[in-house]
């Protein structure tokens, strides 16, 4: 009986997860591929008619937009790494009795709603906001000067709201490595520079490993960037802007469920494809 409980309990452990996956997940995706075979209008009600062919039909119909919500995706994750590396380094290796302080600077967004700051930075950074009003009255930019409604704003906005899912990751995995090893590296005589490639990044790489899927999963599917810093521009609408509106304003409910579908298959299948390059083993080193 004790060798038996021994191989059930990791098992257990992972039941109330396993749970929570197929009741949260895996129903849900199977009841989207369901909804996305059907044909019909919210009148009349939708019926079960196999209809495999509105695959290729969004796939040539809104091709260009999930290219654009992962190109917008990839910019953002790149950016955050840029950004929240230096951050996160110097709370790990200088922060010394502040670093319980700078940590809830960086986590103090979240005690504001993501549509308030977001709305806020619409506000900031608007023709005549206080950014480029200011540098416009001081003739460092030109009148018709844009910022909002470009791809450059819509990054901006989820590198803003996504930069503390690419900080605390990093943080950790940097807090965690042996000053000794450094040490060590700079009496075999590396630069520091050489130490720091050899062994403070390549030691850290599960925390970039794990901040890029935080920051690049919720980033190519939002939607709230592009419609309230992207003012709703057809030019930077992001794959999730055409979902909502087909679920909650047209009402086409197959084309929207096929869409989702696929942008969390295909999110899971990127997602695959780097872990499998990085290696598994960079998730939990």
């Amino acid at each position: 009986m004790p060798r038996t409980r021994r191989r059930l309990t990791p098992y257990l452990l992972l039941l109330p997860g396993t749970a929570w996956l197929v009741l949260f997940f895996a129903v849900p995706m199977g009841y989207m591929l369901v909804m996305s075979l059907q044909q019909g209008s919210l009148s009349e009600g939708y019926h079960l008619t196999w209809n495999w062919g509105i695959y290729p039909d969004i796939a040539v119909k809104y091709g260009n937009l999930f290219l654009r919500s992962v190109s917008f995706a990839l910019a953002t994750t790149v950016l955050t790494l840029a950004i929240g590396y230096p951050m996160a380094y110097t709370i790990a290796f200088y922060g010394g009795r502040l670093k319980n302080a700078l940590l809830l600077v960086v986590i103090m967004p979240f005690f504001v709603s993501f549509v308030i700051r977001t709305l806020n930075w619409r506000m900031v950074l608007s023709d005549n906001g206080l950014v480029f009003g200011t540098l416009k009255d001081a003739g460092l930019l030109d009148q018709s000067f844009r910022f909002l409604a470009t791809p450059a704003s819509v990054i901006f906005g989820l590198t803003y709201n996504f930069l503390p899912f690419m900080v605390l990751p990093l943080f950790v995995a940097l807090e965690k490595i042996d000053r000794r090893m450094i040490e060590a590296a700079a009496d075999l005589y590396a630069s520091r520079a050489q130490a720091f490639w050899r062994i403070t990044f390549q030691l850290s790489l599960p925390g970039v490993v794990a901040g890029s899927l935080l920051t690049f999963i919720p980033a190519v599917g939002d939607f709230i960037n592009a419609d309230i810093i992207g003012a709703r521009s057809p030019d930077v609408a992001m794959i999730g802007n055409v979902i909502q509106r087909l679920f909650l304003n047209s009402n086409d409910f197959p084309a929207a469920a096929a869409l989702g579908f696929v942008l969390v298959a295909g999110t899971m299948l990127l997602v695959g494809v780097y872990t499998r390059i990085v290696g598994t083993d960079r998730l939990t080193s």
